[in-house]
């Protein structure tokens, strides 16, 4: 039995030290697989530090008129892309660049569009650019630059590497960038703009005109061009070309990318530096709407800076699409008529001056603009003359309306009690000590405040002007006045839109110019819209508050804003834009219903300054004109001093139950050497005309104007 015991104990110590050898082996060749095999992946999973988020860009929401039309899209484009990462250097860079222009210059069916777009990017090309590319690309001639004086003085902490660096800048000569050659700025054009963008965010290096072949011989060898991707692009397509350009405004482009001035505003929003934004106008005002929301992927690096991988967080979406109250058919032919008038005006008048002229139609019962339209005679840059779109300046340029006004000078008449409904007062040449004679056109006699409105008397609103400043006129005696009449007749003037901002959906928009001087005599002129200046836009917010019987509605050019509109239909409302009633005139209905009466005479009646021009006019149209003397400020101001003569008229129809309102105004018409030329009242006449010959095409098409909006101001007012 004892012997039989002693044999089993070393068998099981035997098992149990195989049973360990072999437990060791199984880790040491784990060890060895994970090491060996593995190692380096799992070193790059331990490093990863950094998960970078990027967005990228979304085509911005188009622009749509009133019947949905298109105004503004987005035209798709192929882009090359360079996305910068942290541990790249200018050798690799340098590297990309050249590989780049070899697949460039390959292509060899270059267009005119293709040659004009490389010029431009070697215009870019700074001299400071040369210099940094000589020195990297001749690293033996650099170094020669430096002496071993310089050298010894960053030992001794004299003189830093950087300093050292602006020294080998400085004393490159001219002859030595000469070297540089045409094929080398070609690469040197590529290697600057990947240069340009920012790290870990893609920045677009081409996009002009990359054809067929350039871009599939880069999608297949993107292996071998770090960084570079090929995407689809877009840029924005005015379909209209200059129609309304100057009031949709611009983007700006991804080399200039936001704003430096708005740098904070824009990345507390998630933009990138180089995102394209709403520069100016339509464009900027709606930049939140119009952006779109990005598409976001997080960019995964390693502690050296190399993206490792790229994942979606989530997909982009278009801008919204945004809906103008404009009638692009309408603007088109307003913008035809103004530039065919003025071309007439400008033969048959004979002025220099005349180079300009606006109109601005709009629904006087909801502030819907419909139409925003300049045009401006200027020389281009071969000196030959064009007429460019200039609608901007209806909001933006301000000027003496002349007797336009006058509606506003009655209604502050009976509202301060000086004069009332049937007021009659002599027509005759004021003579007042110290100044010139003034007075009307011509000598009127008794009229009412229906034949001053009528007939346009000026000594009639002199006179109202006169009692509000209580004073008194006597023949051939100095003529004190209250100043404060002044502050009394803008403030009246100001609950029309005359004088303040009008409050439309866009940005810098004007106020006129307020003359400063209170002399008595400029009261007067002040009456008759001879001395303070206003916009084409503040004279069609006038016009239409006496049109809706008070109402100062605020214009607006944007009705709705719809989700991205899918291929081929729109997107479905998401904000219908409600008018807005700025502020009702307080004042008796009967008083407003006088001026509407005496602005009807104007246009429907003989003896009326504008019935000439619309007598036959089958839908009742009521207005008033203008002519203010005014003193040239056009770009050629110093050679022109002499006084000259703006045109305007302000009118709205049908007089019983008006659905538009308008403005004309043409500045510096005519002057003392030039004959006069009824530019305005043809204009109105013709705008008003084709405004109703389209509404009954529109009709007949189907088209529904003003769907869910309030009939008139009254009843916004009621439901508010």
């Amino acid at each position: 039995m004892t012997k039989k015991k002693k044999r089993t104990v070393p068998l099981r110590l035997n098992i149990l030290f195989f049973l360990i050898f072999l437990l060791f082996s199984g880790m040491i060749l784990r060890l060895g697989i994970v090491q060996i095999v593995y190692g380096e992946d799992y070193r790059k999973e331990v490093e990863r530090t950094e998960e970078v988020t990027i967005s990228t860009s979304v085509p911005r929401g188009k622009i749509f008129d009133r019947n949905y039309n298109t105004i503004v899209d987005n035209k798709p484009i192929k882009a090359i892309t360079y996305t910068r990462s942290a541990s790249s250097d200018q050798e690799e860079r340098l590297e990309t660049a050249a590989k780049l222009a070899k697949i460039f210059d390959q292509d060899t069916t270059d267009s005119k569009e293709d040659q004009e777009a490389l010029e431009e990017d070697l215009k870019k090309i700074t001299v400071r650019d040369k210099k940094d590319y000589w020195i990297l690309t001749r690293p033996e001639k650099a170094e020669k630059k430096i002496t071993k004086a310089d050298r010894q003085k960053v030992l001794d902490g004299v003189m830093s590497e950087d300093d050292l660096y602006d020294l080998q800048l400085e004393r490159i000569t001219e002859n030595e960038l000469k070297e540089i050659t045409q094929e080398e700025l070609k690469v040197l054009a590529i290697k600057r703009e990947m240069d340009s963008g920012y790290a870990l965010t893609p920045q677009i290096i081409k996009k002009d005109n990359i054809s067929e072949k350039e871009f599939a011989f880069i999608s297949e060898n993107l292996d071998e061009l770090p960084g570079i991707d090929i995407t689809t692009d877009w840029e924005r397509n005015y379909v209209f070309d200059k129609t309304l350009r100057t009031l949709i405004g611009s983007i700006s482009s991804s080399e200039e990318g936001v704003p430096q001035d708005r740098l904070d505003y824009f990345t507390s929003r998630e933009y990138s530096r180089n995102d394209r934004v709403g520069k100016s106008y339509l464009e900027y005002q709606y930049e939140d709407i119009l952006q779109g929301q990005k598409a976001k992927a997080r960019n995964i690096t390693d502690k050296s800076g190399n993206i490792i991988d790229t994942e979606i967080i989530t997909e982009g979406k278009s801008g919204k699409d945004l809906i103008m109250t404009v009638d692009v058919e309408l603007q088109q032919e307003v913008e035809k008529i103004i530039e065919e008038e003025l071309k007439a005006a400008k033969k048959k008048s004979g002025t220099a001056l005349l180079d300009r002229a606006f109109v601005v139609m709009m629904d006087p019962r909801n502030g819907e603009v419909l139409s925003m339209a300049g045009k401006q005679i200027k020389k281009d840059e071969n000196g030959k003359t064009v007429i460019d779109d200039y609608a901007l300046g209806t909001m933006t340029s301000s000027y003496t309306m002349g007797s336009a006004v006058k509606g506003a000078t009655v209604l502050s008449g009976f509202q301060s009690g000086v004069i009332k409904p049937g007021s009659i007062q002599l027509d005759e040449p004021l003579y007042i000590k110290g100044s010139p004679p003034k007075k009307s056109y011509q000598t009127m006699g008794n009229i009412n405040d229906l034949e001053a409105l009528q007939r346009s008397s000026n000594v009639y609103m002199f006179k109202t002007a006169i009692a509000m400043a209580d004073g008194e006129y006597r023949r051939n005696k100095s003529l004190p006045l209250d100043t404060s009449a002044f502050s009394v007749l803008r403030n009246y003037y100001s609950q029309f839109g005359l004088g303040v901002k009008t409050g439309i959906d866009l940005p810098n928009e004007a106020t006129g110019f307020k003359g400063r001087d209170v002399t008595p005599g400029l009261l007067l002129d002040l009456s008759i819209g001879q001395y303070d200046t206003y916009t084409p836009l503040q004279l069609a917010q006038y016009v239409s508050v006496i049109a809706n019987g008070g109402y100062r509605m605020k214009p607006q050019l944007v009705k709705e804003i719809r989700e991205p509109s899918p291929k081929d239909n729109l997107g479905s409302v998401i904000e219908s834009i409600n008018p807005e009633v700025l502020n009702k005139v307080e004042m008796k209905p009967q008083y407003v219903e006088r001026v509407q009466e005496g602005f009807r005479r104007v246009m429907q009646e003989k003896r009326g300054t504008a019935y000439g021009y619309f007598m036959g006019a089958d839908y009742l149209p009521a207005g008033k004109t203008g002519t203010a003397q005014a003193f040239y400020d056009g770009p050629n101001k110093d050679q022109f001093l002499s006084p000259t003569y703006n045109l305007t008229l302000v009118g709205y129809a049908p007089h019983n139950n008006p659905e538009i309102a308008f403005s004309v105004v043409v500045p510096w018409a005519y002057d003392k050497a030039s004959n006069s030329h009824p530019i305005n009242n043809l204009i109105g006449r013709r705008i008003m005309d084709k405004y109703f010959e389209l509404k009954s095409e529109q009709s007949k098409e189907g088209i529904e104007e003003g769907v869910g909006q309030p009939e008139n101001a009254r009843e916004l007012e009621e439901a508010e």
